[in-house]
């Protein structure tokens, strides 16, 4: 390979949150208690970043705007930019957005907060996929607004959407938006042609609108084809899509994310409330990915392919009731532990006191979610291979 995603790469002291930050974010009021391995030997599998070195080329653009010399303020005047974002998705998934649709955010959860603000009035409801992203709840919460579950059903490590329970909850006029997650954190299905069909008649039948979340989209595991959700309802503005290069590139500390409103009312606000103001690192380094990433994309998604192969085989040998099914998307895997543990409320904690390594439980997934564990795979290979026999120790005592 090109890219060398074997390399360890130390972080600490660079005021990383898996390694500086994990005590308070994972541990809360048990944040002081001590572990079976000093901090520095955890093995971190948790927080949804990588810890591969950033694609040459991205890093290459961005000293190139620092050798400029002026970091002024910045705003994202020059069209290559969201032509470059256009052409990626266009080029991988088959769709273009329109560029005056775009707008920019500081992230997809600052996007998150705003948009369920926006579209769900005082007591209105907010529908979401359980497990969830924590965050999907957190944006109804900030904002007063109730949050709705409807639970994924599970077969065997296989998620399906239940289309009976979603019809019959958003038939509540009170229930307003779907928070969706397209691919879906933490289970990493992509959905079909077909369920995004059913699901968007479902929703725009009963006058809810979709905020899909598509920042996975492109993790995708070798012949997976993805599918956003606004290529299905092309003509539709009752769908809102987030997007943006920092899972994909493993950018996040950037703090960008491109928002794609076709609802003109919607998108109006947005402006109005939003000075668009950004990091010249950020554009430099956002348009190199859209520009120059897919040869380090296309190295990272055969090197994830042998990840998820070595945890499955590793499961299957050592753990043989665990369930696991290799998923479509993302770098994270999400593996059912349940026949191996009994009156564990906090996985997390107990992983990380009894076996030395942070992950994050189900309990961190707002519901459906009970006995399940959730592993970032984007690291080297000997990271995974020590934390998976960490773990089979811990669950075979």
């Amino acid at each position: 390979m090109k890219y060398d995603f074997d390399k360890v790469i130390e972080r600490t002291n660079t005021n990383a949150v898996s390694v500086e930050g994990f005590r308070d974010y994972l541990f809360g009021e048990y944040d002081k208690v001590d572990f079976s391995v000093p901090d520095d030997d955890l093995i971190k599998m948790w927080v949804a970043d990588m810890e591969f070195e950033t694609a040459p080329e991205i890093l290459g653009a961005i000293r190139k705007r620092l050798d400029h010399g002026i970091l002024g303020y910045t705003m994202i005047f020059d069209e290559s930019y969201h032509h470059s974002l256009i052409s990626w998705i266009d080029n991988r998934h088959g769709y273009k957005f329109q560029p005056q649709h775009i707008v920019s955010s500081r992230g997809v959860i600052p996007a998150l907060f705003y948009l369920v603000k926006k579209l769900c009035a005082p007591k209105e409801k907010a529908l979401i996929m359980t497990p969830s992203y924590a965050f999907f709840k957190h944006a109804a919460d900030a904002n007063e607004t109730e949050t709705i579950y409807t639970d994924l059903i599970s077969n065997q490590g296989d998620f399906f959407m239940n289309f009976e329970d979603i019809e019959a909850k958003t038939a509540d006029k009170s229930v307003t938006t779907l928070i969706f997650c397209n691919p879906h954190n933490p289970t990493g299905r992509v959905w079909t042609v077909e369920e995004l069909r059913q699901l968007g008649e479902i929703c725009f039948t009963n006058g809810v609108t979709i905020i899909s979340d598509e920042i996975h989209c492109d993790i995708l595991r070798s012949g997976v084809t993805f599918t956003p959700m606004q290529k299905v309802f092309p003509d539709s503005t009752d769908i809102v899509t987030c997007v943006s290069a920092s899972k994909t590139f493993n950018l996040a500390g950037l703090l960008l994310a491109n928002v794609i409103i076709p609802n003109e009312e919607l998108r109006n606000q947005w402006n109005n409330d939003h000075l668009p103001i950004e990091n010249p690192l950020s554009v430099a380094a956002y348009q190199a990915a859209y520009s120059l990433g897919q040869p380090w994309l296309d190295e990272l998604t055969l090197y994830l392919d042998e990840n998820f192969r070595l945890v499955k085989e590793f499961l299957t040998k050592n753990l043989p009731k665990s369930k696991f099914k290799i998923p479509d998307s993302t770098y994270l895997a999400w593996i059912d532990v349940s026949a191996y543990i009994t009156d564990i409320d906090d996985l997390t904690l107990h992983f990380a006191q009894n076996a030395g390594i942070l992950l994050e439980g189900g309990k961190m997934f707002v519901a459906n979610a009970d006995g399940y564990i959730r592993l970032n795979l984007a690291c080297p290979k000997s990271r995974v291979l020590e934390g998976l026999n960490r773990i089979s120790k811990c669950l075979n005592n």
